[in-house]
């Protein structure tokens, strides 16, 4: 079995800061989630998530991180590595910012990061699973080097699958 070396949880870069989350992040991320249109999660459940998120990070050594802005400091989104439907070995990178921060680069100034560190980490290839519906997401994964790999069916609708081997 191979050994992976433990992501760095604190990312910058030229205009963002990732870093781990905080039990103050939990109203912001409801606010993230309702922007979905299939209801708002509770604060409490969402502590109790960040908390399962926290922990998960212990056990994997990889990290979905809260965004925010440097100059503002703001919280708008998440991105990191996830197990998600794929392995701690070849985990999928992920990436949600509210509706007011998109269109401006940071999706993919936020996933070239993580990227970086996942590179850092020792593996070899990540994944990404993305609606077929949702252009935006497929192109910033097509900028930072992400192939189509193969499209599934699920209850939601097309899932693109798409794969990106790293040095």
């Amino acid at each position: 079995m191979t050994t992976y070396q433990t992501m760095p949880f604190h990312l910058e870069t030229e205009r963002l800061i990732l870093r781990p989350w905080v039990e103050s992040d939990a109203a912001e991320f409801c606010a993230l989630l309702s922007e979905r249109g299939k209801g708002t999660p509770t604060v409490e459940h969402i502590r109790t998530s960040i908390v399962e998120l926290l922990a998960a990070t212990e056990t994997t050594g990889i990290a979905l991180l809260p965004v925010q802005r440097r100059d503002e400091g703001d919280f708008i989104g998440y991105c990191g590595l996830i197990i998600g439907r794929s392995t701690v070995e070849e985990p999928e990178i992920a990436y949600e910012l509210f509706q007011r921060a998109h269109g401006r680069g940071y999706a993919t100034e936020a996933a070239g990061a993580v990227l970086d560190a996942a590179v850092a980490t020792g593996r070899r290839r990540l994944w990404s699973t993305v609606g077929a519906w949702n252009t935006p997401s497929l192109r910033v994964l097509e900028k930072l080097g992400f192939e189509r790999d193969h499209v599934s069916t699920e209850d939601n609708g097309e899932v693109v699958w798409l794969t990106r081997a790293l040095p």
